[in-house]
């Protein structure tokens, strides 16, 4: 016990040496007896550095580091604990979920609070702690947490009303009744990752987002095969703000989901479609004529300035179906898609029979240069 109060001790005096480094380096020593003086006042303690410099020199440094200065005295971790609002702990391979049972209470102005891990360690236990003291949090990571369960979900929906925005891609035991309780709490939401979420996102799922989180502008459905067309078309609805949208491996959707964005979401900049091979040109041509639409529409309101508007982003590989005529019409209509080197906007892999379909840019590269004479002298 008394080698590991050395070592702590040994390990805060060496986080006092870093900070103080990082407010003055190494020529700014001008104190007496080793101190650091600053506007007359001598810095030789941890307790000396005035808050506003000590919160400062924390933005500047890891986060292991600023959970080690919240240890040093009772000044700094007041300080800190108020002062922190966004905090990592994905270095934490073997025993994150101790490390958040004791510092969420003590860090209860977080706002940013990423738990990403390689190997599942968060229990609900955990999650449940963090509801309970972090009301402030507005951006959770909790991606391949394997091991939370819906009573995870119950907890956020209950103590982080304000999140805005949440990843609980690869997040494979919450189920869509758990899901569906937390959109009708958590209204704010506007980016929303869940890839992955095989059990959780469903139809269900994503009709209770229509239903509440009408201000959602980024959704991954990656890889979650039981969303259908009932739960995008709810999505399409009650989601007009809609920017991004990743259907990929979404294998069981067809024209209907696309047709619906395209027809309610005039925001849309980015749509992943990979492997949706019930997809055919109708969605192409419905994502033409409602670019069309909304062109004139912008001009109308905002005097021509629509041309950043559009798609940007779309990923349309092993959607055999579908045909270079209405491809071709699709990138003539989105001057952002690009199929030229380089900037692959218009992603095709797995289509051999789309090779023909170019942007505009790479129609213009292959052109050949007009020659004129020269002037008779």
């Amino acid at each position: 016990m008394a080698g590991e109060g050395l070592a702590r001790s040994e390990d805060l005096n060496s986080c006092f040496e870093k900070l103080m480094m990082l407010a003055f380096g190494d020529g700014k020593r001008g104190g007496s007896e080793g101190g650091v003086k600053m506007e007359g006042v001598v810095i030789t303690e941890w307790k000396d550095i005035p808050v506003e410099l000590l919160l400062r020199i924390v933005s500047l440094v890891d986060d292991r580091t600023v959970i080690m200065a919240s240890g040093v005295c009772s000044g700094w971790r007041d300080a800190i604990c108020l002062g922190l609002t966004h905090l990592s702990l994905s270095w934490c391979k073997n025993s994150m979920n101790n490390l958040v049972l004791s510092l969420a209470p003590k860090f209860t102005k977080l706002q940013t609070l990423v738990l990403r891990q390689d190997k599942p360690q968060l229990e609900d236990h955990a999650v449940e702690t963090i509801a309970g003291y972090c009301h402030d949090l507005q951006d959770l990571d909790l991606s391949k947490s394997f091991k939370l369960s819906d009573l995870s979900l119950y907890a956020l929906a209950h103590g982080c009303p304000n999140l805005s925005k949440l990843n609980i891609s690869g997040c494979t035991a919450f189920s869509d009744v758990g899901l569906e309780y937390l959109f009708e709490f958590c209204r704010k939401l506007k980016i929303l990752n869940l890839c992955g979420c095989v059990k959780g996102a469903t139809d269900r799922a994503l009709q209770g987002i229509g239903r509440n989180c009408s201000q959602l502008q980024f959704l991954n459905l990656g890889w979650c095969e039981n969303v259908g067309d009932v739960g995008v078309m709810s999505l399409a609805y009650g989601c007009p703000e809609l920017r991004t949208v990743d259907l990929c491996g979404c294998a069981s959707i067809t024209d209907e989901s696309v047709i619906a964005l395209a027809n309610r979401c005039p925001h849309l900049i980015s749509l992943g479609l990979y492997y949706c091979r019930n997809i055919t040109d109708r969605a192409m041509y419905s994502l033409v004529h409602n670019r069309v639409k909304n062109k004139l529409a912008m001009w109308e309101s905002m005097k021509g300035r629509c041309d950043g508007e559009g798609l940007r982003s779309l990923n349309i590989s092993q959607c055999t179906a579908l045909t270079p005529p209405a491809v071709q019409a699709l990138c003539d209509s989105f001057p952002a898609l690009h199929t030229c080197s380089g900037r692959h906007s218009l992603v095709m892999s797995g289509c051999l029979h789309l090779t023909s379909v170019h942007c505009v840019c790479a129609v213009q590269a292959h052109r050949p240069v007009s020659s004129f004479p020269h002037p008779a002298h």
